[in-house]
């Protein structure tokens, strides 16, 4: 009889409506018959939370939602059975704090998450850690299978793994983990450059594309184009707002409509003001899934101005909605975008950008769905989620192979 497939999944923070590609894996790994345990280090934050991540939520369990009092407890009761376990793991928390700028303080909290993650894989019979995210999530993974004696495996998305290596103590991670993911090329390419000898596979975003085929339509006439996107720094939404203006005194009745929140938001509306897009540019905040496809389908095309990415999981979206997209050639996205379903530009190219976004909004509709079935067809090759969902589940299986033998 095969043994149940367990494993455990440990995000910072858990559901997001930025995160939606995350709750996809595991649905695609639970219908590949595993049992994936959702462990969040904290909460659904205030600005993303939305009544349609609610049953995500509940079958989330919050690290720190257990206490001070519970955590410390743990952490006491993991050294007490198995000392030479918490021993090594406490001297990983301290190097690892030592080369950041959070601090040892702050990895000694991080080994007390992580004896909670190894109590709860045990609790739960996981086998294997799975962390999202190179930062704290990968931190925290190491130190639970250093007091676990379970492998652990993170995704690296990049760009915030990618600015700081050693900061975040990349090379450990890789070096210790049983294999490290990453979600394009040029993201394998990054992490090589602190361990050349970890063991990286590419495995891609996943969509599950039958689930956009109702919500695809033929593109509007009117000259509309959307950006979804977090509202900071690395998305490059000053820059798009001055080729919007650009757009604008060229396309009579132009509109950009931006999806997403953030930290950037005061900024961007005072260059709004300044440019005098009042008229031409909406900020609709965040939306959920499905108010994400209707935007994208009222659009003629999606727009990224980003300067930093891993590899936009909006693109995908878009081109599942038979959308081309204009965007930047940085990072993995030149492996999904090419000449017959976007217009890609260099980052922080005002003008190149502005005229790539003329381009799109006079478009003849032969064109765009032309490039809407070549973004389709990209994504359907590329970006199959139960297909990237058993590439992980072997990668997974293999580990623990390697591991019991």
């Amino acid at each position: 009889m095969t043994p149940p497939r367990r494993a455990l999944w440990l995000m910072n923070q858990y559901p997001k409506l930025s995160h939606t590609f995350i709750a996809r894996e595991i649905a695609a790994m639970e219908r590949l018959g595993w049992q994936i345990d959702r462990v969040a280090i904290r909460g659904t934050p205030p600005d993303e939370d939305h009544p349609t991540l609610a049953a995500e939520a509940a079958r989330t369990h919050r690290v720190l939602g257990q206490g001070a009092l519970h955590l410390l407890t743990d952490l006491l009761a993991e050294a007490v059975r198995a000392p030479g376990a918490a021993w090594s793991a406490a001297r990983a928390a301290w190097r690892m704090g030592a080369r950041s700028e959070r601090g040892r303080l702050v990895h000694l909290v991080y080994l007390a998450e992580a004896a909670h993650v190894a109590r709860r894989c045990r609790a739960t019979g996981a086998h294997h850690i799975h962390a999202h995210f190179g930062t704290n999530p990968a931190a925290v993974a190491l130190l639970a299978a250093r007091l676990s004696g379970l492998t652990y495996s993170f995704t690296a998305h990049g760009p915030e793994e990618f600015d700081a290596p050693r900061a975040l103590s990349l090379d450990d991670k890789l070096s210790g983990a049983a294999f490290a993911v990453a979600i394009s090329h040029f993201g394998t390419s990054q992490l090589r450059r602190w361990a050349p000898e970890a063991r990286i596979a590419v495995v891609r975003c996943g969509l599950d594309l039958a689930g956009f085929d109702g919500a695809a339509s033929a593109p509007p006439d009117a000259p509309v184009l959307v950006c979804v996107g977090r509202l900071s720094e690395q998305k490059g939404h000053l820059v798009l707002m001055e080729a919007a203006a650009r757009v604008a005194a060229r396309v009579p009745g132009f509109r950009l409509v931006l999806v997403g929140d953030g930290p950037l938001r005061p900024s961007i509306e005072a260059r709004i003001t300044a440019l005098g897009l009042g008229a031409t540019v909406t900020l609709a905040g965040w939306a959920d899934e499905a108010a994400v496809r209707d935007h994208v389908c009222a659009a003629r095309a999606l727009v990224l101005a980003s300067f930093a990415e891993g590899l936009p999981v909006v693109i995908m979206e878009a081109f599942a909605l038979r959308r081309p997209v204009v965007t930047t050639w940085v990072a993995g996205i030149p492996e999904l975008v090419d000449d017959t379903c976007g217009w890609r530009v260099a980052a922080g190219d005002v003008e190149g950008l502005a005229d790539a976004m003329v381009s799109a909004v006079t478009a003849p509709r032969d064109r765009l769905l032309a490039m809407g079935r070549s973004g389709r067809a990209r994504v359907e090759a590329m970006h199959d989620g139960e297909a990237e969902a058993r590439k992980l589940a072997d990668l997974i299986e293999d580990a623990t192979r390697r591991a019991n033998p």
